[in-house]
This record gives structure tokens, sequence and C-alpha cells, in this order.
């Protein structure tokens, strides 16, 4: 409790001051403390009158607890009893402990001299209980009865004075001094009366015989009997006497014990004899015949106990209860057939059985709790009672180890169910407690009472994906809107703390926005390509998705996602050589293949890529057509041509060959090329072949005209090389012929090759024989007479393969 500093302070101060004041003084600073630590304790004594009527004004709890009003009402403040009777109400508006109901203390403790009621006063929110007692305070609106209106007692004449006789006792609910204090005797001097106190303060009244009875004189005797209690005013009951004198009896009846005294277990069998009354009498015949009454009894005792009046047996009618009542005193009488009597008393001591289970009452728990809340965070508050008294009242309560909770006691009978650690709702959703509590009784006997607490989500757990990384394998060339993937993300919250969202984190690709090319479906975390892609612009794309709980606030994480493009067969292979423009004007390649050579002699190659990566992208080459098969081979996967056996003098001297370039694609995709290979020994003869072929050729054809532009060219080249060959050689030996003999200028130089026309024809032989561009002679021959011939014109160069370029490079 938040108050229990400011009692021990105020305990400590007041030790230090009682030492110092006067004794009255301290009286007072006594009675102060003590109702300041009871309120500090939370507990609260106040006393009212019964037979208030309802609503009435008990005390201010809020004041004496230093609650506020506001707290009362916004809390849910409440008053409970343990008995489950509501005695009590609390006004929340006022703090104000008022009446529910007219309290006559006569009903409510019956058989208790004190009567004080228990309740407490529950603040819901605070999880917090208040112990209050009240005690009702008697007033005298009850008179003394007695059980009968009109008593018989026989006297036989003989009786000698100064004998006494018991009369019934009259009975007043009312307690104190308003409860019976004295009786009064009125109307025979025969007669006096004689109060007796028992131990247990008890006034009995006696009938005293003052004067010897004569029955000649007067065979009855009509007394009163007036009972008064000490209320102001005063009460009182009456009761009348008859006392019958009858003729001489010698000898009266005796009980065998004038107090008979037992003890019953409250749970003896209801029809069993609990004790049997004994009494004589000496005479004989009618006289000696006895007789047993009860003498005075209650109706409530009536009820539970039976006398048999011929043997004397006292049965028990109805199961007793030692919480209702432990101890039954009742007075017998035995009479004889005479009129004489004998009085005795029988006390009945119930004893204890634990008969009773522990009774647990949940006064006030919570359905929910957040899984944030701090350990030791009160979740319900429970009453415990056992009815049974000692050791088999004292009660243990306990709770299952393995759950997060354990009890703490709040006041004698409370305990608090508290929360011993942290809990998760992810582990445990709902808890249901099971709160035991057991007796000291042997066998000892136990109850118990289940808690049901749901623990409500706290935002504590951030989505998970299913997968530490995605990849994906999309097709090139996909329809936009393809589904590319999903990703999965789980959050063990519940409710709208669990409710997941997709969406990209910010990034680039190829300069353009990510969210360009894919897009996430914020619900369901479906990927989508926004665009078609193409494996030879885009081949991989990465890219990292965020997944984000509803919670307040909310948590996230990230998950890469990588996405490879699959390349497809889309890209045809495209042929380098044979150039595509070239052919496209109508014009194939021209290879010079010499007629002398061997198998297997390299003649051309065809050069193709294609876009596609791997299998779309291995190529493959085959010889499609051929002016004469079997000449020229293909290789598979080189593209060379080269030649499958040495030419033959048969076979024509120009070949066309179609190359078809085919990738592994499936399906596969294919181009071709056009070669065409001339058998020639020398430019010139392939020239010729080549102006020879062009012959036919349409008049208007861009390739016949370059031919025979380029033919002429050459030609006129040619002779003009022979005339300035001619002229220059003509000139030095003129030059010759005007110089002395000892000049020695053109010594060495043969004089055929000056003379005339046979000189003229020699080196022509000669020059023919050398340009000769066989595989053998070309590159070993040019070299050594490249002072003797002029370099190829451009304008030829297109018809000359590169193949035969490469290998004679004097030609340029």
């Amino acid at each position: 409790m938040s108050l229990r500093p400011i009692a021990s302070l105020s305990s400590s101060w007041a030790l230090a001051f009682l030492i110092f004041t006067p004794h009255r003084q301290r009286a007072l600073l006594c009675f102060v403390l003590v109702a300041a630590w009871e309120a500090a304790w939370g507990q609260l004594r106040y006393s009212v009158p019964e037979e208030l009527p309802k609503g009435s004004f008990v005390g201010d709890v809020a004041k004496d607890l230093a609650l506020q009003l506001t707290a009362l009402s916004d809390l849910g403040a409440r008053v409970v009893s343990a008995d489950r009777m509501r005695y009590f109400a609390l006004h929340a508006n006022s703090g104000h402990l008022v009446t529910a109901e007219r309290l006559d203390r006569e009903q409510l403790c019956r058989l208790v001299e004190r009567c004080v009621l228990h309740c407490e006063v529950i603040v819901e929110g605070e999880m917090k209980v208040y112990e209050i007692e009240v005690e009702i305070m008697d007033i005298n609106d009850n008179a003394p009865s007695f059980g009968e209106g009109e008593n018989e007692v026989r006297m036989s004449e003989m009786t000698a004075p100064a004998s006494r006789f018991s009369l019934s006792k009259a009975h007043d609910p009312d307690v104190g001094v308003n409860s019976l204090q004295s009786y009064e005797l009125s109307g025979d001097e025969h007669f006096s009366l004689s109060v007796q106190v028992g131990a247990d303060g008890e006034k009995r009244p006696e009938l005293v015989l003052a004067k010897a009875l004569d029955r000649e004189e007067a065979a009855f005797h009509e007394l009163v009997l007036r009972a008064i209690d000490g209320g102001e005013p005063a009460r009182t009951g009456t009761a009348r006497i008859r006392v019958s004198v009858l003729d001489a009896n010698d000898n009266a009846p005796v009980f065998s014990q004038a107090v008979y005294a037992v003890r019953v277990p409250e749970d003896v069998p209801v029809g069993s004899t609990l004790l049997t009354l004994t009494a004589t009498d000496a005479d004989e015949g009618l006289n000696g015949d006895v007789k047993y009454s009860f003498k005075g009894i209650s109706k409530k005792f009536s009820r539970i106990f039976h006398l048999d009046p011929e043997t004397g047996s006292i049965r028990l009618l109805r199961s007793l209860d030692f919480e209702e009542g432990n101890s039954y005193e009742m007075e017998f009488e035995a009479n004889d057939g005479g009129g004489l009597s004998d009085n005795a008393v029988v006390i009945i001591s119930v004893t204890d059985v634990n008969d009773n289970a522990p009774e647990i009452s949940v006064r006030s728990a919570l359905s929910e709790i957040s899984e944030d809340a701090p350990p030791g965070t009160v979740v319900a508050l429970l009453h415990v009672q056992d009815r049974d008294s000692g050791a088999n009242g004292e009660v243990r309560c306990s709770i299952v180890e393995s759950l997060p909770f354990h009890l703490e006691r709040a006041l004698d009978n409370y305990y608090s169910v508290v929360t011993a650690r942290e809990l998760d709702r992810e582990e445990v959703s709902e808890y249901n407690v099971t709160v035991w509590a057991s007796d000291g009784g042997s066998p000892s006997l136990r109850s118990s009472a289940v808690l049901a607490l749901r623990v409500l989500d706290v935002n504590d757990n951030a989505p998970v994906f299913a997968e530490a990384r995605y990849s994906a394998r999309l097709p090139e060339n996909n329809a936009e809107g393809a589904l590319v993937l999903t990703v999965r993300a789980w959050d063990a919250d519940w409710g709208q703390n669990a409710r997941v969202r997709y969406r990209l984190a910010e990034g680039r690709v190829r300069g353009a926005p990510l969210s360009s090319y894919v897009s996430v479906q914020a619900e369901t975390g479906a990927l989508y390509a926004l665009r078609s892609f193409d494996y030879e612009e885009v081949r991989e794309v990465g890219l990292w998705v965020r997944a984000e709980d509803g919670g307040a606030p909310a948590l996230s994480s990230n998950v890469s996602v990588r996405l490879l493009i699959v390349d497809e067969n889309d890209n045809a292979p495209q042929v380098l050589y044979p150039p595509a423009a070239a052919a496209g004007a109508g014009w194939t390649g021209v290879e010079l293949a010499p007629r002398s050579a061997e198998p297997g002699a390299l003649v051309a190659k065809v050069v193709a890529v294609d876009a596609d990566a791997g299998q779309n992208a291995w190529l493959s080459y085959e010889l499609a057509k051929a002016t004469e098969p079997g000449l020229f081979r293909v290789g598979l996967h080189s593209g060379e041509v080269r030649t499958a056996r040495s030419p033959l003098a048969r076979d024509a001297p120009r070949h066309s060959l179609v190359v078809v370039v085919k990738d592994q694609g499936r399906p596969a995709l294919s181009a071709t090329a056009t070669l065409t290979v001339v058998l020639a020994e020398s430019v010139a003869e392939l020239l010729s072949e080549l102006g020879s072929a062009a012959a036919p050729a349409e008049p208007g054809g861009s390739l016949t005209r370059w031919l025979v532009l380029a033919v002429a060219a050459v030609s006129c080249l040619f002779v003009a090389f022979l005339l300035l060959l001619l002229a220059l050689r003509l000139r030095r030996w003129r030059r010759s012929q005007l110089l002395p003999p000892a000049s020695g200028a053109l010594r060495g130089v043969p004089a055929s090759h000056f003379v005339g026309i046979d000189g003229v024809r020699a080196f022509l032989h000669s020059y023919s024989h050398e340009v000769s561009l066989t595989a053998d002679s070309c590159c070993n021959t040019l070299p050594a007479r490249s002072s003797g011939f002029s370099r190829v014109p451009p304008s030829e160069l297109a018809s000359i393969s590169p193949v035969l370029l490469s290998r004679c490079p004097h030609l340029l």
C-alpha cells in the first residue's frame, strides 16, 4: 500500500510523543494513531445503529482513504461482502458508504454479542482492495419474551418451605443493557422469587416456597412472572404461573446428574442418540412413573433435538453445523405421576470437523492484459475463506509454478494474482490460471478457481520473409504485366499489427527508375514486370522489397530479390563477311582459289555473330549449295571454306557457294552467305574471268558497269606502263650510244633487253611468269621482281579476295 511509510512514520512519532504527554492525552493520541494505522493498511471501522432505513450514511470512504472522487467513478469502485450479501453500497459521486437495506442486528448476529459486518471496497482500475468493518449497534427494539405464556408447577402439600423450583426463562434478543436484566414475581405470599446467574451470565428464575402449602386451604395458586430489560424505556414480558397443590407424595424424581455434558462432532448422523437422561423415583405405582420433558426450550432447539418422554433419550433431528452453533444448553424436567419433578441441564458441545472446503471468490479480475505489462501487474483479486475453525480453517493458496504468475497476500483473506515476468502473446495468447486453496485439515480439503486471461498484442515483431533472399528467372520478351514471383512475409503479431504490406525500395535500372520496370502488389507481395525485357539490354535486375506491418509505430524488414533475364533465341545470326550491305546490293564476295591448290587449302572464311547468349549464340556452318558439289567444304564451327579436293581441268573456273549459318536455339534461326570462288592462277586471269562473267549481265547493272570500268582502267594502266617502260629503255639505250664506252654505266645489262621487239617480248614473258599467283609462288616471286610491275589500281581491289590480298600485299 502506498500509505505504509506514512503509518510507520506516525507510529515512530507517536512513541516519542507518548513519553512526554499526560495520561488522557496519551489515550486520545492512541485512539487517533490506531485509526490512522488502520487507514494506512486499507482498513476502516464504522458503527451504525440497527434498523436504519435504506440509504443511511455509514461513513465517508473517499475522505478516510484519501481517494479522489473522480478516481472512484473512473476506476470503477464497488463494495462486496464475504457472504455475498449486499448490506452496503458506495455512492461514486459522493464517496459515501450507505446502507443497502434495513439492518436488523438480531437477525444478522443471532448468537453473537458483538455484531460486525465485513465488506471490501474494490477499486477495479487500480486492482486494490480496502477492508471495512461496520459494527451494528443494538437498540432496544425487542421486549423479553417467554417461550410459553402460561406454565404449570405441581407441588405436594408436604413440600418443605425454602424448596426451589425452576421456572421458564425469558429471552431477549437484544444485547448489553437492552437485554434481559431482572425478573419480578407477584401474586401470592406463599412464594418468592430467586434469580440465579450462571457461568455464562444467564439469569435463571427459580420459584421458592416461602410458606407451607395446604391443599384444603387452596388447591391452586396463580402467580405472574415479569421479565424486564434495561432499555430506555424499559420493555417487559410476562408469563402466568399456575401452582397446583397435590396430595402427599413422598418422593420426587431425581436426575442422576444435575448437569449433563456431551461433546459430539458436527458430522454426527441425523437420528443418532446423543445422550439419555436418567431420573429415578423411589415411589411405586403412579407416583414412581417418571416422564421427561423440555423446560422452556426455544423453537430453534426443538427443531434440532427430540426428547423421548419415556426413555429420556435425546435424538438428533437434523445435521449440526459447528459454524452455526458450537454449543447448545437446554433444561429438562423429570415428572412423576404424583406431580413432583426434578430439573437437569444438558450442555451439548459441537466439535469442528473439516467438512468445509475453502471458498474462493473472484472479487476483481482482468479478462485482458497487454503483453508489455510490467512484472508485478495485478490481474485478479481473490477472497479466500474456510468456514471451519482452527487448523481446519487455515487456508493456503498456490498457483502452478510453470505459469508466469504468482500470488501475493493483500489482506488477511485476500490474495492478488500478479504477473511474475513479461508476457509474450506470440508464445502464449491465452492463459487459464488455476488458483488452488487447501485447508489445514486432515485429510485436507481444497477447491480451485480458474481465471481466463487473454493476452493483448503489442507490435513487437517485425515481418519475417519466408526466404532469406529471392531469385527468379524471367524469359526475355515477356508480356507487360507478367507475374515474376511472389514474396511472402509473416508477422507473429495479431490483428492490425500482423497486417503486412509490401513496397519496392528506391532504385534505378539503366538510368531509369526501378518502378518503371517492376511493381509489387501491396497486399499479396506479387512482383510484376511492367515492361518487356531484352536480354541483350538488361541481363539482371537487383531490387529490395520492404514488408511493413500495420502497427503504430510500424515495423518493417527488407529482402533482396534478384531477377535474372533468361535469353531467348530472338536474334538470327548476323553475317559479317561477306558484308551484308554488299550482299544487299546484289553482289557476292569473290574469292580466288588457285587451280594448283591442294586439298584442304583455305579459300575463304565466313564470319558471323549472334547477339543471343549461351546455346542460342552457338553457330554452325553448313554448305547448302555449290556449283560443283564435293569441290569445297565448310568447317562446321569455324566457317572456313576449304578445298575438299584438288581442282581439275574439267572444273568450271567460277563456282557459287551458299553457306547457311545456324544457331542452336529452339527453334533455330539462320542466315545465309553467298560466295563466288574463281579458279585462277593470276589476278589477270581472275579479272578476265570476272569480266567474262559480267558480260551477260544486264547493261544497266551497277556491278557490270564497275567491272567494265575496272577492266578498262587496268588495261589502260597496263598499256601506259608498258609504253613508259619502253620509252625509258629506249632513252637509256640512246644515251648509252652517245657516251664513251669506258663509262661502264650500263655494264652488266644484257644486250638482248634493249634490242627491238625481241627484248620487249622477253620482258613480257618474264612478267607474266612472275605475276603468277599460286599459293607457293606469289609471296616468293613478287618481292624479287617488285620493281618490275605496278600495283593493282584501287578500282580493281573490290573484285580481289581478301585472302588473296592478305597473301600478296605487294598488290596494294
